[in-house]
């Protein structure tokens, strides 16, 4: 399926090196790492398929998702964990899951690092989450009555907050002005360095 859209705005962009990884560990439904293969596809982030999947890389509804980004993608599969791991190492790895009592953005993402995820229906294995304590972390949530977010969305909001806190700190793109100022945009303080007092 090809697309013409191209109207993207100059927004910077600052990938890290190593650039970021995302591991799902036996993804069951296709457009869901459709959608997260796209998502990798824009950031320039490694994507890691792990063990026995819920469906085929051929499957329409897989590719459909990630429309005709796939030449993009950074794809590697792997039997299970522990050829992930051996794969990865020693890259550091964090670990998503709606039993954590840690906040996704407490951590301190490091660049390399990845970013671990369950299958739908059953999250990650116990005894992955029993072997990293303080790296399992969650996505918090108000309502009792919704037990997980969409996984394609989950990635989103961890990665793009690994990828914010990564960012240059000396990029001064420009900046949303405080409401009520009459300015629709500011930049960012100028950082200073030694050659720049």
């Amino acid at each position: 399926m090809k697309h013409t859209h191209t109207r993207r705005g100059p927004l910077p962009f600052h990938r890290p090196e190593p650039p970021l990884q995302v591991a799902l560990i036996e993804p069951e439904i296709p457009p869901n790492t459709g959608n997260i293969a796209r998502l990798c596809a824009a950031t320039g982030t490694r994507l890691h398929l792990v063990g026995r999947l819920g469906f085929r890389l051929n499957d329409a509804k897989l590719r459909r998702a990630g429309l005709d980004y796939w030449d993009a993608v950074d794809l590697e599969r792997h039997p299970d964990t522990a050829a992930l791991f051996r794969r990865i190492a020693p890259a550091p790895c964090y670990f998503f899951s709606t039993r954590a009592a840690i906040p996704y953005t407490s951590a301190r993402y490091q660049p390399g690092a990845t970013l671990v995820f369950g299958c739908e229906t059953r999250g990650l294995p116990e005894e992955l989450l029993n072997a990293h304590p303080g790296r399992v972390l969650g996505i918090p949530m108000c309502s009792d009555r919704v037990r997980s977010l969409n996984l394609a969305n989950a990635v989103a909001i961890v990665l793009y907050e690994a990828l914010r806190q990564l960012q240059d700190p000396m990029d001064v793109s420009p900046r949303l002005a405080p409401a009520g100022t009459g300015r629709n945009m500011e930049q960012r303080p100028e950082i200073s360095s030694p050659g720049n007092v």
